[in-house]
């Protein structure tokens, strides 16, 4: 079998609602995702003989999910309160909901099934946290 990988990163905040501890309060991430992708042939298209995918096609892909997290807090649905978002909003802030709590470990499941919905052969997608802290996602 062969796999390629590639990473992106973005900047964003989140928190842990009902978490007791340093991460329920707002901070922030450099994110770094990485996902490899599988085929056990590879392509005898022209422009792509002998690859899996055109690394270029992958990390643009993944460069534009990433981006959409970028600079922004992310936060699960429900844990604000209303007039906190209104705040938030009101001023101007770029807020993204999510239907998870956002944690390495969600964030690793999202982006592999983002990339999956654009037509990869996702063997496991990983985001880190800190250089240290890594969560990854994988189907098999």
């Amino acid at each position: 079998m062969f796999t390629i990988k590639t990473e992106q990163y973005f900047d964003s905040a989140h928190f842990l609602s009902g978490y007791e501890g340093k991460c329920s309060n707002i901070h922030g991430h450099r994110w770094k995702v990485e996902v490899e992708i599988y085929s056990k042939t590879l392509s005898t298209d022209t422009q792509t003989r002998a690859m899996v995918v055109d690394f270029s096609d992958l990390k643009r892909d993944l460069t534009e999910e990433a981006d959409a997290m970028d600079h922004a807090l992310i936060y699960e649905t429900g844990s604000l309160k209303a007039t906190t978002l209104a705040a938030l909003t009101d001023e101007g802030f770029r807020m993204i909901e999510v239907p998870f709590r956002p944690t390495a470990e969600e964030f690793a499941k999202y982006f592999f099934y983002r990339m999956k919905e654009r037509g990869y052969s996702v063997k496991c997608a990983c985001v880190f946290e800190t250089p240290n802290n890594i969560a990854t996602y994988c189907e098999n």
